[in-house]
């Protein structure tokens, strides 16, 4: 049986699969690497441009592991999840360091670096060393919970671990990598999350979901739990020389080493803030509210563009803050809500 399905979702693939994509082309392990960190939780489409211009930038991984932090999120800035990006730079100073440069092969060796998990270890092997490894990302999430009728939500550690086995038992020995790659295009193609296309699918001769005519029933949604709700009152400081104040965002939390504009902290007083600064408000203007969801939370993002005089001093007395022009002089990457606060800026001469 498992073989059967192997072998109906190769000749599938022979003929109908996606064999142009970029990091098809010269699959190294590094190759395979950034592309299946950019596309967890990332559609293919969206991820391409990216890819393209990171490789540009980063071709291999010793230009990645002697970039700045800096240079590797203005590469990510729109792309989300930025603890991907910064996993990578730390896994490619550790790849440069304790490997003298040569990607690691085995799956223990792998998993131990920063952002790797089973399943993009699996995939490296598989794509990348034409190893017998086995993966489980979302896409192949879908197809074995339709195809099996796996019950639960997959982020549940029994279900997890009952596909894992369902996993194991359908990959072959044979052509692995081709398989690996089959069984995601078949879930990026085909059996996708809604309007699945099952009449054209190889495997709906077998598939429990179809037989029982409810394939999107499968996998099961994670419970419903109502997301938290935050504020954030961000400062749009501009000075006479129309530059305005950004400020990096700490390691931990969201947007992550991002260039953001400065908090203004719920308790704080905006005179003070200032005077901490050397800075006093010429005039204030309340911009839209700007909604922003995360997986965890939803975030109201309240700007306030605020015109500063400087009292004391013309420099920001710390190195994660930078007096800038925008938006050409942005010193690395931005969040996707401040990117478009940025497109958005209408500058007032201070008076």
């Amino acid at each position: 049986m498992p073989d059967s399905l192997a072998i109906r979702l190769l000749d599938w693939f022979d003929q109908h699969g996606r064999h142009d994509l970029p990091w098809q082309q010269n699959p190294t392990p590094y190759r395979v690497w950034i592309s299946e960190i950019m596309l967890q939780q990332t559609q293919v489409t969206t991820v391409i441009p990216y890819y393209q211009r990171f490789m540009d930038s980063f071709p291999d991984v010793n230009t990645l592991a002697d970039a700045t932090q800096d240079q590797v999120l203005a590469h990510w800035s729109g792309l989300g999840y930025y603890a991907r990006a910064r996993n990578l730079h730390k896994a490619a100073q550790i790849i440069q360091q304790d490997y003298d440069l040569q990607f690691p092969e085995s799956q223990e060796e792998l998993e131990a670096l920063p952002g790797i998990g089973r399943s993009t270890a699996g995939a490296i092997r598989t794509l990348a060393h034409k190893q017998y490894a086995v993966i489980l990302d979302g896409n192949v999430k879908r197809v074995l919970c339709r195809h099996d009728a796996v019950e639960g939500w997959p982020g549940k550690t029994a279900v997890a671990k009952a596909l894992w086995l369902v996993a194991e038992d359908y990959t072959p020995q044979q052509r692995v990598d081709d398989y690996t790659q089959a069984i995601m295009d078949l879930g990026a193609t085909l059996c996708t999350r809604s309007k699945p296309r099952c009449g054209d699918c190889p495997l709906q001769t077998t598939c429990v979901a179809n037989a029982q005519g409810n394939p999107t029933a499968y996998p099961e949604k994670k419970p419903a739990k109502k997301k938290p709700q935050r504020e954030e009152t961000i400062l749009l400081m501009i000075n006479e020389q129309q530059q305005w104040l950004m400020q990096r965002r700490p390691e931990k939390g969201i947007w992550g080493g991002l260039w953001s504009f400065p908090v203004l902290e719920p308790d704080s007083e905006l005179e003070e803030y200032l005077g901490k600064k050397g800075l006093k408000a010429q005039s204030t203007k309340e911009l839209p509210l700007l909604m922003h969801q995360f997986s965890h939370f939803g975030l109201t993002i309240k700007p306030l563009q605020v015109n500063v005089s400087t009292t004391m001093v013309k420099e920001p007395q710390d190195t994660s803050s930078q007096w800038v022009e925008l938006p050409d002089g942005l010193p690395g990457g931005v969040p996707a809500p401040i990117s478009k606060i940025i497109d958005q800026l209408n500058p007032v001469t201070t008076t």
